[in-house]
C-alpha cells in the first residue's frame, strides 16, 4: 500500500486517484456474481417459505385423517358423586349414576406399646390375603422395634401397607397394617404374630376397618368394584367414585369439533394457497415480481395438490369434496358450505369419515394427500432437490467470485507496476527538461553580456 501511497510525486499525477478508478471498473465484474447468488439464496428463502404452508397443511390434514377426530364427544354432568374421563370408542348416551358405597380398604391396629424405638424381642408376623398371596417377616432380636416392623413389612412390597399411629394413650404406639388395595378380593385375610413380637403385640380387641366393595347403580342396573376407580362400567368412560350420592352424565358427538377440523384443513389450504399466489406474483404496475414465479417446481406442487383435492375417493357414499359442502374455487381456494357439511355430518358420519380417514391409509383423502405431501417434503423430496440445485449453483458462484477477485487483483497489481514506470519515466523528463532550461537560460545571459 505504500507504494500506491507514493504514486505521482515523481510525475506530479494522480495516479492514485486514477489506479482507484480502475479498480473500482474492475470491481464491476463481481456485481452479476452477488446479484446472481443473492437471487438465488432468495429462492432457497422463498421455498422455506413455502415449505413451512405445507407443513401447516399436513398438520391439518393428518388432525382430519384421524379416525379419533371423528370420535370426540361432548359430556355434561349433574352431581358430584362422581367424576370421569373418556377414551376411544366411548357409548354415547345420558347415563344416571347412584353411588350407595364406596370401596374401602381393610385395615387393622394392633395393641400399643410404650416405646416404638424399644425392641420387643426376636420373632415374626404372617399376613394372609384374601386373594391367596401372603406375605411373612422376621425379625431379629436386636432390631425388632415397631418401627423396624413397619419397615420390614413396607419393605416386602405385597400388598400390605404400616404405619404407626399414637392414640395418646399409656401405650399409644400402635402398628396399623392396611390392605394397599380397595375392596374384599385384597383384604387382609389373617394376622399371626410369634416370638417376641407375639409376646409384646396383641390383637385382641383390635381396632379393625373391614374392607368393602364400591355399589352403585347406572341407569337402574346394580353394580359392584373392587375399586372406587370402575373402567368400562360405561364403554369408553372411566368413572371415580367420589362420594355417595347421585349424579347423570350425558355423553353426545361433538359435532362442533369435527366441524372445526374440516374448517383447520380448508384455512391451511387457503393459506398455503395465498403463499404460492404471494410467492409466484406480479405487479404489472411495479414490475416487481415473487421470487418464485414461473418456478416448474411450484407449478407441479400446486397441480398435484389440486389433482388430489378435484379427484376425491374411489369407494363410499361420499366421493368428492363438493359431496361434503367443500368447493373447489375458481382462484384455487376452497370454500365451505356449512349447512351442507352440518347435514353431511348429522346424517352421515360414519361416511364423512370413511371420505378423509377411509379404510386403511392409503384409500381415504387425507392418505391421498399425505403420499402427495411426503414426496414434496421428505428429505431429498421436490423441495430438497430444487433448493440442493440452488446451493449448488451459490456454491459455484462463490468459487467463481474468488477467481474474477484474484483476477481483478491481478489486474490492478499490473496497471500498479506500469504507473511506477510511468511516474519515474515522467519524473526523468521534468528534471532533464528542468536541466536544459537552466543551461539555455545560461547560454542566454551570458550572450546578451
Amino acid at each position: 500500500m505504500a507504494s500506491i501511497a507514493s504514486l505521482g510525486i515523481g510525475s506530479g499525477l494522480d495516479l492514485n486517484g486514477l489506479l482507484d478508478q480502475l479498480e473500482a471498473a474492475e470491481r464491476q465484474k463481481l456485481t452479476p456474481i452477488t446479484n446472481q447468488a443473492a437471487s438465488y439464496n432468495a429462492k432457497i428463502s422463498a421455498f422455506g417459505t413455502l415449505e413451512s404452508a405445507l407443513d401447516k397443511f399436513r398438520d391439518a390434514a393428518e388432525t382430519l385423517g384421524e379416525e379419533d377426530s371423528f370420535r370426540s364427544v361432548a359430556t355434561s354432568q349433574t352431581g358430584e358423586s362422581v367424576t370421569f374421563t373418556t377414551g376411544t370408542d366411548v357409548a354415547l348416551g345420558s347415563f344416571d349414576i347412584n353411588v350407595t358405597q364406596r370401596a374401602r380398604a381393610y385395615s387393622i391396629a394392633t395393641q400399643g406399646v410404650a416405646d416404638k424405638d424399644t425392641d420387643l424381642g426376636a420373632g415374626s408376623v404372617s399376613i394372609d390375603l384374601a386373594n391367596g398371596e401372603s406375605l411373612e417377616v422376621t425379625l431379629s432380636e436386636d432390631k425388632s422395634s415397631l418401627k423396624d416392623l413397619r419397615d420390614a413389612i413396607n419393605d416386602q412390597n405385597k400388598g400390605v401397607q404400616a404405619s404407626i399411629v399414637n392414640d395418646g394413650s399409656g401405650t399409644p404406639y400402635r402398628l396399623v397394617m392396611t390392605s394397599t388395595k380397595t375392596g374384599t378380593e385384597e383384604a387382609i385375610s389373617g394376622v399371626s404374630f410369634s416370638g417376641g413380637l407375639g409376646s409384646a403385640l396383641s390383637l385382641d380387641g383390635a381396632s379393625e376397618v373391614t374392607a368393602r366393595n364400591a355399589e352403585f347403580t347406572i341407569n337402574g342396573i346394580a353394580m359392584q368394584s373392587q375399586s372406587n376407580k370402575v373402567e368400562d362400567a360405561i364403554q369408553g368412560v372411566t368413572l371415580n367414585l367420589v362420594e355417595e350420592g347421585e349424579s347423570s352424565l350425558d355423553i353426545t358427538r361433538d359435532t362442533d369439533a369435527i366441524k372445526k377440523a374440516v374448517n383447520d384443513f380448508v384455512s391451511a389450504f387457503n393459506n398455503l394457497k395465498e403463499s404460492i399466489g404471494s410467492l409466484t406474483s406480479f405487479n404489472s404496475e411495479t414490475g416487481e415480481s415473487g421470487e418464485l414465479i414461473g418456478n416448474s417446481t411450484v407449478r407441479r406442487i400446486e397441480s398435484e395438490l389440486r389433482g388430489v383435492l378435484s379427484a376425491g375417493v374411489d369407494e363410499g357414499e361420499y366421493r368428492v369434496l363438493a359431496d361434503l359442502g367443500v368447493s373447489l374455487q375458481r382462484d384455487g381456494t376452497l370454500k365451505v358450505d356449512d349447512d351442507d357439511l352440518d347435514e353431511a355430518i348429522s346424517n352421515n358420519l360414519e361416511g364423512v369419515s370413511r371420505f378423509f380417514v377411509g379404510r386403511d391409509e392409503d384409500d381415504g383423502m387425507i392418505g391421498k394427500l399425505d403420499s402427495a405431501l411426503e414426496d414434496m417434503l421428505e428429505d431429498d423430496g421436490m423441495i430438497d432437490r430444487v433448493t440442493e440445485g440452488f446451493q449448488t449453483s451459490i456454491d459455484s458462484l462463490s468459487k467463481r467470485y474468488d477467481r474474477m477477485e484474484q483476477s481483478i487483483a491481478a489486474t490492478v497489481e499490473r496497471y500498479r507496476t506500469q504507473f511506477q514506470k510511468l511516474d519515474s519515466m515522467v519524473a526523468q523528463m521534468n528534471a532533464t527538461s528542468s536541466y536544459l532550461t537552466q543551461q539555455f537560460d545560461m547560454l542566454n545571459a551570458q550572450l546578451k553580456q
